[in-house]
C-alpha cells in the first residue's frame, strides 16, 4: 500500500470522482447483461443510507469503497459492501485491502453487525472474491432484495 494514501469521505462535487465512479460503471458493463449488474451509480451512491470514502494518493483518486445501510425489518445491523474498485493501474498494491479494512472498521465502530456484498461470478470478479475471502467473508445465500443470478456471487462476513 502506498505510504501516501488517504481515505476519507467522498466529495461528490468533485470532477475526478465522477469520472472515476462512470469508468467503474464502464468496466462493469461488458461483464454481464443489465439485469445482471447491480453497482450503485453517482445519483444512488448519494443516497442517505450509503457511505461512500475515495482513497487518494496525492491528489489521484485511486480506488471507492461504499456502505449501504440495507432495510431488512428481521435482520437490522445489515450493511451492504459496495462500490469497490481499484484504479486498474494500481492494482496490486494493496490499495483494496487498504479500502476494505477501513470500511470493516467504521462498520465495526458503528455496531454493525453484518456486512453482505454481491459481486460477479464471472473470471473478471476473481481477484475480488480472493480479497473478499482473504478478509474473511464466506459464500452465502442471496440477501436484501437480491434473488439466484448465475452472474452473481454473494458473500457475508458477521461483525
Amino acid at each position: 500500500m502506498p505510504s501516501t494514501l488517504i481515505i476519507e469521505r467522498a466529495d461528490f462535487t468533485d470532477p475526478a470522482l465522477h469520472a472515476f465512479l462512470q469508468a467503474h460503471l464502464d468496466d462493469l458493463e461488458p461483464t454481464a447483461p443489465a439485469e445482471s449488474r447491480h453497482a450503485l451509480d453517482l445519483t444512488g451512491l448519494q443516497q442517505p443510507r450509503v457511505r461512500l470514502w475515495v482513497a487518494r494518493d496525492g491528489s489521484a483518486i485511486v480506488g471507492t469503497v461504499a456502505l449501504a445501510a440495507l432495510v431488512l425489518p428481521d435482520e437490522p445491523g445489515h450493511e451492504e459492501l459496495k462500490s469497490m474498485r481499484t484504479d486498474p493501474e494500481r492494482r496490486g498494491e494493496g490499495i483494496a485491502a487498504a479500502m476494505l479494512e477501513f470500511a470493516i472498521a467504521d462498520a465495526r465502530s458503528r455496531g454493525v453487525r453484518r456486512l453482505s456484498l454481491e459481486t460477479g461470478s464471472m473470471e473478471f470478479f476473481e481477484p475480488a472474491r480472493r480479497l473478499y475471502a482473504r478478509a474473511g467473508f464466506a459464500p452465502c445465500d442471496p440477501f436484501g432484495s437480491y434473488s439466484a443470478d448465475p452472474n452473481s456471487y454473494f458473500m457475508t462476513l458477521g461483525l
